[in-house]
């Protein structure tokens, strides 16, 4: 179904490169990860909530209160569990999903090619 309005939209080649670009950020902020654990002689493992809170503060409080606004019952329910999440996990899912969604429809078994 995904797929069908991806490719109905003309959406497959962005949908594509956006997941690659996701997929490296999602290594590149493993790797990062990696790194921090290894200088501090322990796992540490950058979360998606940390991530956001590197942006500026203003904007995220102005995200913050349009989403309650819009929908009260989305803070505890999808953004709180939403933030717990590994940021290279996310980055390395959601680019895989976006490749996913942009692949090229699949030819049929069984099909003759000549009459």
């Amino acid at each position: 179904m995904l797929r069908t309005v991806s490719r109905f939209l003309g959406l497959p080649f962005f949908s594509r490169a956006l997941g690659l670009l996701m997929m490296a950020a999602g290594f590149v902020q493993l790797c990062y990860d990696g790194a921090r654990s290894i200088a501090n002689n322990g796992l540490r493992v950058t979360s998606l909530a940390e991530l956001i809170q590197s942006l500026p503060q203003e904007r995220i409080t102005a995200l913050g209160t349009s989403i309650r606004q819009v929908a009260p019952w989305a803070d505890t329910v999808l953004l709180t569990p939403l933030g717990l999440v590994p940021a290279a996990l996310f980055g390395l899912g959601l680019g895989a999903v976006l490749v996913w969604l942009g692949q090229p429809p699949r030819e049929p078994i069984g099909f003759l090619t000549r009459p």
